[in-house]
């Protein structure tokens, strides 16, 4: 105890004899390999006093340097470290700048590689404003990219797009956005392997560098090949469902002194099935029920899609880099099928007639989006980033349509064929400055052009003969420009850290329908502002709270003046009125005992914009119509538990109870509904056998009712189990899934309020079990020696489902 206290006495006589002596040199050094190339992340360590007490530390970076500053002149022990290599180390007597030129690090005995390299267990971080889910080496990650996130704490996976909770939230990979539609998110994020998933980052307070829109991000990081050479590997799977799926893929990285590559291919068959029953109550006068139509609805997709992912850095020098990454999607058989049997009874339930309706759709389309990106680092470590995105995206419908009706003469066919064109073009520069150890500024700005050109047309077919149906055809055009300007601020001090930030946002926008000779224009100026702050009470107790004001601008397509119609009675149309919604986030919470959590959460939208099916008593027509509703807040409490029974045993469970309290004015009349739900999480994580090869995860979601855009949604349980089990000296994986085992998540929605009275029950095909195998080939024994430090556009892109 005595020795342990002079030893810490005399480390801080020496930090405070540096200081005095206001000298300021420097080490530096160049690490590589057995082959002479760098090593990206070895641990650079300088201890003091015999060896033992840690004063400075540094990692190498791309090119295998470090440096270490602020030294004062007096003896240090230096210890170079990395995962799998021999240690180095050495005894300095600093009397200057010295250079300790090129270290050589050599491997360990093959041998040890099996003890080293072991299946590691997902973790969960939290911080203030981002929750953090490690899945690398995971059973998880040999399934899908979007399996990973249906088991990430927070996020709900639907068919109608990805939310945190009930927020929708922007997708970002390596901090960069990817910008397609909601529909095609899904597709990309299905069919790409998970096992090149490092974390999940699920950000309920993003900082103001994210684009105002982005009110909550997931951010997927990918795994960097840091060990210079090449790996890879194949892999493919077998999905059966109510049809069978088919998915292979191959990811490639390779990485030399100037060179880090990661190509990413992946191609899926698939046929996907959707069983609905619904019920409308069409209503007279007095809301009383005069007709009601019962309708069974299938509907099948077939689609066959390639992805691509791109990712190069290129080091020009030690300071400069040069980047390029693009994502693609290509569609060339897409093929959607309604099949629609509606059976019409009056009040008591007494057959009137019937109809029939046939909706066949084939797509053509394709989204890529590319980034440059050149960074440039600075002697004091500050950092200047320019960033050009293009996008194009391509979208071509043709669509036919026949409704029966027995006893009609004149039953309905007509056609539509639409097309939508957009390009999207964005400039981005950001600069990081360190101001000391404990702070940071980041200042940026961003423009950004959006144009999209679609057209519909409608051909009715009238005792054969085609007519072009003037009333249904359009043209519109939408123009948008965006500039962003912003500020970022992040300090640590004692038991506190700090992160704030303003963006301001001015915004264009001119939507032009040349049929209907109606021009809409929106200009305004919005300030954002977020605030995050942590404070440690002690080593067991943390609390923290966060603000953010975000913005949600509606989709192109939702501002689209255009009826589309999946039958005569069942139409899609756009609101050109339609204007933003705007977010306010409060979060106050604590963690302690190392294991727990506790949330409290504030959300008020003004103008949430919702898609809602709107019934007119009069025509029997259902109409999907974008709106603005006058109010919704949505507030609650989160309880999280986070435990490791064993060092191989990972137990994860979370709680909420919220509320969601929705209110709009239709013009008949005000509406107010609110619904308490809860949402709960239990995952378990399990490494078996000695090396623990054989990773089983398990875990079970419950969505309790719950209010979503004036409808009733019914409790569902989605439950999901992974396996999987390194073979052929680990140069393999296989995998098992199967998913909705209890078949529970299937729902009953409903809708009661004023004159609209409607119910279904859908039967989603999410019941399947999955077998899958990888191959891994190249330099697959070392894959990162990364540690964990501190350190719009497209989204609202539609199409015309």
């Amino acid at each position: 105890m005595i020795a342990h206290l002079r030893s810490i006495i005399g480390t801080i006589l020496f930090v405070l004899s540096i200081s005095a002596s206001a000298q300021d040199f420097s080490i530096t050094g160049k690490v590589v390999d057995a082959n002479g190339s760098p090593i990206e992340f070895a641990n650079v360590i300088l201890t003091v006093e015999n060896e033992e007490e840690f004063f400075k530390g540094t990692s190498t970076d791309e090119k295998g340097n470090f440096i270490i500053e602020n030294l004062g002149s007096t003896t240090y022990y230096v210890r170079i470290s990395l995962i799998g290599h021999e240690e180095f180390s050495q005894k300095i007597v600093l009397e200057g700048n010295l250079d300790l030129k090129t270290i050589q690090l050599n491997e360990l005995p093959e041998g040890l590689d099996e003890v080293t390299v072991v299946a590691k267990k997902p973790t969960i971080t939290r911080k203030p404003d981002r929750l953090i889910f490690n899945v690398e080496n995971t059973a998880l990650s040999e399934g899908t990219t979007l399996g990973v996130l249906k088991s990430t704490p927070g996020i709900i996976v639907s068919e109608g797009g990805i939310n945190i909770k009930s927020a929708p939230a922007a997708v970002y990979i390596n901090n960069r956005k990817v910008q397609l539609t909601s529909e095609e998110l899904i597709q990309l994020l299905e069919s790409a392997p998970a096992n090149s998933i490092k974390s999940v980052e699920v950000i309920t307070n993003p900082p103001a560098s994210y684009d105002a829109d982005s009110g909550a991000v997931i951010n997927i990081i990918m795994s960097k090949n840091l060990v210079t050479g090449y790996r890879g590997n194949i892999q493919t799977n077998y999905t059966q469902g109510v049809f069978p799926r088919y998915n292979a893929g191959t990811s490639h990285y390779f990485k030399n002194d100037k060179v880090n590559l990661n190509l990413n291919y992946s191609y899926t068959n698939q046929k996907i099935n959707r069983d609905q029953d619904d019920r409308v109550n069409f209503l007279d006068d007095n809301n009383q029920v005069e007709q009601i139509w019962r309708s069974n609805v299938n509907r099948n997709t077939w689609s066959e899609t390639h992805n691509l992912n791109l990712n190069l850095d290129y080091y020009l020098d030690d300071r400069n880099t040069l980047s390029l990454t693009s994502t693609g999607l290509y569609t060339p058989y897409f093929k959607y099928q309604i099949r629609n049997k509606t059976n019409i009874f009056d009040a008591n339930e007494n057959f009137l007639s019937s109809f029939t309706a046939d909706n066949l759709s084939r797509d053509n389309k394709y989204n890529i989006g590319t980034d440059l990106i050149f960074r440039h680092s600075f002697k004091n470590d500050a950092s200047l980033t320019f960033n050009a995105h293009h996008t194009v995206y391509d979208y071509e419908r043709d669509q036919e349509v026949f409704q029966d009706e027995p006893g009609v003469v004149d039953d309905s066919e007509f056609n539509t064929l639409a097309n939508q064109d957009t390009q999207i073009i964005t400039g981005k520069v950001d600069y990081n400055l360190p101001i000391n150890d404990n702070s940071a500024l980041d200042i940026g700005a961003k423009y950004s052009v959006v144009n999209t050109d679609s057209d519909i047309t409608r051909v009715d077919v009238i005792n054969g003969n085609e007519i072009v149906n003037d009333a249904n055809s359009d043209v519109f055009n939408y123009d948008e420009k965006v500039f962003a300007a912003y500020t970022n601020y992040s300090k640590s001090w004692d038991k506190w850290d700090l992160n704030m930030g303003l963006r301001a946002e001015q915004t264009n926008i001119e939507g032009q329908s040349l049929s209907l000779s109606e021009v809409n224009t929106q200009d305004y100026l919005n300030w954002f502002p977020n605030l995050s702050v942590s404070h440690s009470i002690s080593e067991d107790v943390n609390i923290y709270s966060s603000y953010k004001r975000s913005i949600m601008r509606p989709s192109y397509t939702d501002l689209n003046p255009f009826t589309f119609f999946l039958n005569e009675n069942t139409v899609v149309l756009g609101n050109p009125n339609l204007v933003p919604t705007y977010r306010d986030h409060y979060k106050i919470g604590t963690s302690f005992l190392d294991h727990f959590t506790v949330e409290a959460y504030y959300m008020n939208y003004d103008g949430d914009i919702v898609e809602l099916p709107r019934q007119n008593n009069q025509t029997n027509i259902v109409a999907y119509t974008p709106v603005n509703l006058d109010k919704k807040i949505e507030y609650g409490f989160d309880f999280v538990f986070d435990y490791y029974p064993t060092n191989t045993w990972n137990l994860y469970f979370v709680t909420s109870f919220y509320n969601i309290a929705e209110e709009s004015d239709f013009g008949e009349g005000f509406v107010q509904q609110d619904q308490w739900s809860n949402y709960s999480i239990l995952y378990n994580n399990i490494s078996f056998l000695k090396d623990r090869s054989l990773n089983v995860s398990l875990s079970f979601t419950w969505v309790g009712k719950n209010l979503q855009q004036f409808q009733t949604i019914e409790n569902r349980l989605v439950s999901e189990l992974s396996v999987s089990k390194t073979v052929l000296n680990k140069k393999g994986v296989l995998f098992l899934a199967v998913d909705d085992f209890f078949n529970t998540q299937d729902f009953d929605s409903s809708i009661n309020y004023l004159n609209q009275s409607s119910s279904s029950f859908i039967d989603v095909d999410t019941r399947f079990i999955k077998l899958g195998f990888r191959y891994n080939f190249g330099n697959t024994k070392l894959k990162t020696n990364e540690r964990t430090t501190s350190a719009e556009e497209r989204e609202r892109l539609k199409d015309f489902n």
